[in-house]
């Protein structure tokens, strides 16, 4: 436990914006989680939507330093490859020639 008071305050500064911090990666953890689960349903164009709430809330993330720039970078890097993939995936419909 802290023992100076500079010790004591700089303790309870790591707890306020360990709270703070701990609903941004929350959250884009959760629509990270979404987005997969959409994509292995095949789901696809409501798994697109829901991934532009995981870009953003993962560049927010990236903003205020809750995670580092590169790591939201990667992780949305990757679930835009696994979106393409599914969607390579997937047989197109084409239409019919005459």
């Amino acid at each position: 436990m802290a023992n100076t008071e500079s010790a004591k305050k700089r303790f309870r500064q790591t707890e306020k914006r360990t709270e703070r911090n701990r609903h941004y990666k929350a959250s884009a953890r959760t629509y990270v989680k979404r987005v997969r689960r959409l994509i292995a349903e095949n789901k696809l164009d409501e798994a697109e939507m829901v991934a532009r709430d995981a870009y953003k809330t993962l560049d927010k993330a990236a903003r205020k330093h809750v995670v580092h720039p590169s790591n939201a970078a990667r992780r949305k890097g990757r679930l835009m490859a696994a979106l393409a993939a599914a969607r390579a995936a997937t047989p197109t419909e084409t239409p019919a020639k005459k």
